[in-house]
């Protein structure tokens, strides 16, 4: 796998499992462009952003370092996706009305990135991104999710993750900011599809092939236990936030 691919080894397990973002979000997104040309979603995994993307844009590229993931990811006519780095994209200079990066910008080189972004985006055209952080269910397994992620998984955690952990707060490009929001994902969620999310997370991955030792039975028993009635389905909140700057002038 290529450096920060760190989620082609198990690509259809997260296709699969994690959750998708509100599509106020991208309404809101798509308001800010300075046209609904063309918009490239940047480490697209299996595509979620460049879906909704696709409501609003005539037209959607989608890169991921990942090649396993570009496999996976979810077809649409306006949508073209392709292997490639952020960094180092094949896109065409002054041909993006919109960039976004969903829960993936801590992995990226970021002033080769924002390089990137000055050469790529129209003037007036805008960054966005975003990323979440554990799910709310409700206290008995909030607090399951909350030590598996931090007591028995955290040491398998790459390093690049730090900037995630307060929604890039501190993270700011070279443009001017037109966007610092708050939004909430929602869904429903058997606690089979929770337990898939935990799987989805490279930790899991790494702790399972460092160790030798499955970290996920026994979270997995103890979360079906609190849950009741494995068929039952919960309400599962993430807070998400967003930021985006509007680059005025091309490189």
């Amino acid at each position: 796998m290529a450096r920060n691919d760190h989620f082609s080894g198990f690509a259809a397990t997260y296709a699969s499992f994690r959750p998708t973002y509100p599509a106020e979000l991208f309404a809101v997104l798509s308001e800010l462009a300075p046209s609904r040309e063309h918009a490239w979603d940047c480490a697209t995994g299996n595509g979620q952003a460049a879906l909704s993307l696709a409501e609003h844009f005539n037209s959607v590229t989608a890169t991921d370092i990942g090649g396993a993931m570009i496999k996976h990811a979810m077809t649409h006519p306006r949508v073209s996706y392709a292997v490639g780095a952020a960094e180092t994209a094949a896109v065409g200079n002054g041909t993006v009305d919109l960039v976004t990066v969903a829960q993936a910008l801590h992995w990226f080189d970021r002033p080769a990135f924002w390089r990137t972004c000055q050469r790529v985006l129209k003037p007036n055209g805008v960054l966005a991104f975003w990323g979440y952080l554990l799910p709310r269910i409700n206290p008995a397994v909030d607090a399951i999710i909350n030590y598996y992620h931090a007591d028995t998984v955290g040491p398998y955690w790459p390093p690049d993750r730090g900037p995630l952990m307060n929604l890039y707060a501190d993270i700011d490009p070279p443009a001017e900011r037109v966007l610092n929001r708050d939004f909430t994902m929602t869904t429903c969620w058997t606690v089979d599809h929770l337990i898939g999310m935990l799987d989805s997370w490279s930790a899991t991955h790494r702790a399972r092939k460092e160790t030798g030792h499955d970290p996920l039975p026994a979270a997995a028993g103890l979360l079906k236990v609190v849950w009741g009635t494995e068929a039952k389905e919960l309400p599962v909140q993430w807070p998400l936030k967003v930021h985006a700057f509007r680059f005025n002038s091309p490189p």
